[in-house]
């Protein structure tokens, strides 16, 4: 493959970013979409080999079905014919940044950058067991640290959950991040990409691998005997990550913690949002339902109308009295919650208005017609000083007497009625 190459009419090759010992990763653009990609191409070598076809074509499944802010994005899968072979190839989101080994090729980091890439890393491992998805090959080169965050790449051996390695007895995988139990030969579990994290967090933390080995050999049979020394002493790095990361080298997988417990551990120490909203991040839109509008009841439209029924009779009636006076202190109050308040009793006069006002008082629940209560006390006893005045002025007149009737004599033929007898204190002595 060389530079400027045209794949499937629309992927243009520009340089080469990566070489495994099954494909090449290449920096491309996408002519059709106008963007830059990432193609990882299977190698010449293994183009014949159906079982590395399959491998490349389960890595865009494995990874297209995954969703999540650290987890590359799968766009395009396919074959296309290359010097008489037939080749596969995988498009994907670029990661443009730099792998974890080549950050940790300076040395340790600093416990706070160490944590943040932790926290991201298991962040997209568990959403990856939530999908009942293994990688199963968790180490720092395969970790890109972008301006973005962590891309967790190369799903190329991912297994399902419960599957078993290879029947010919071969491990696929790095040596140096291989689970206990993987080597002998136990199913695939999510606690093994946990292990995995483990090595790689001590080495981001230490500088240096949990145990001294040389050889494979010898790596292999640290992972299941040697038990890993504790890490060094860092300043300032929080005991429970210390502890977190002794959990997941334990030999049991039962031992270790799940994945979303390490990014929430780490995420919190980090200044992260918790796994759950890290999950969630890259999660499918949800439709919502479309918002019903609740037409207004037919008691809602008869209170409106009694409502404007009384303000507008109430603005006849201001009319015929003058404008309105303002409220009086004493005047009732209707509140605007169901509770009531007794009206106070208004203020006796001698002197009757010439006309009761009626004012209406609108709750937003009851709609009432109060009686606005008479004048003042003071003005009703300056216009009963008035009356008086007035009425003392006009000369008095002789008042007409009427003589008493006589009284009917009795009708005949009836006795005339006696008068009761006196009590005892009413006779004479």
């Amino acid at each position: 493959m060389d530079r400027g190459e045209l794949i499937a009419g629309r992927y243009r090759l520009r340089e080469e970013l990566g070489r495994g010992g099954m494909s090449v990763v290449w920096r491309a653009d996408d002519d059709v979409l106008g963007r830059e990609v990432a193609v990882k191409v299977l190698s010449a070598v293994l183009a014949d080999d159906p079982d590395q076809r399959r491998l490349i074509r389960d890595e865009a499944r494995a990874a297209a079905r995954l969703r999540h802010a650290n987890v590359v994005a799968v766009y395009d899968y396919g074959d296309f014919a290359h010097g008489g072979r037939t080749l596969s190839y995988v498009v994907m989101e670029l990661a443009d940044g730099r792998t974890l080994a080549q950050m940790l090729s300076g040395g340790r980091l600093p416990w706070k950058v160490a944590t943040l890439v932790g926290a991201q890393v298991a962040a997209a491992l568990a959403a990856a067991h939530a999908d009942g998805i293994v990688h199963r090959d968790v180490k720092p080169a395969n970790v890109m640290v972008t301006s973005g965050g962590v891309k967790l790449v190369d799903f190329g051996i991912s297994a399902a959950v419960g599957a078993f390695d290879g029947g010919d007895g071969q491990l696929v995988g790095t040596p140096a991040y291989l689970a206990p139990e993987r080597i002998k030969g136990g199913p695939v579990r999510p606690a093994t990409d946990v292990y995995a994290l483990g090595v790689l967090m001590y080495l981001a933390l230490a500088g240096k691998m949990p145990w001294d080995a040389s050889t494979v050999t010898g790596m292999v049979k640290a992972h299941v005997y040697a038990k890993p020394a504790p890490l060094p002493l860092i300043p300032g790095l929080p005991l429970v990550v210390t502890r977190l990361v002794s959990r997941c080298l334990a030999k049991r997988p039962a031992d270790r913690p799940s994945a979303v417990e390490v990014a929430d551990v780490l995420g919190e120490v980090a200044g992260l949002p918790s796994a759950a909203l890290l999950r969630s991040v890259s999660a499918p839109t949800v439709t919502l339902p479309p918002v019903r509008t609740r037409r207004p009841g037919r008691a809602v439209l008869i209170a409106a109308g009694a409502v404007t029924g009384l303000l507008a009779a109430g603005g006849f009636w201001w009319t015929d009295d003058g404008p309105a006076r303002p409220a009086q202190a004493d005047a009732v109050t209707v509140p605007s919650t169901s509770a009531t308040t007794p009206a106070q009793k208004p203020s006796t006069s001698r002197v009757t208005p010439r006309r009761t006002v009626r004012s209406v008082a609108v709750s937003q629940q009851r709609v009432r017609a109060v009686v606005q209560p008479a004048p003042k006390a003071k003005q009703a006893a300056k216009a009963n000083q008035a009356a008086k005045a007035k009425q003392a002025a006009k000369p008095k007149q002789a008042a007409k007497h009427k003589p008493p009737k006589a009284p009917k004599p009795p009708k005949a033929g009836k006795p005339p009625k006696h008068p009761k007898k006196a009590g005892p204190e009413h006779r004479q002595p």
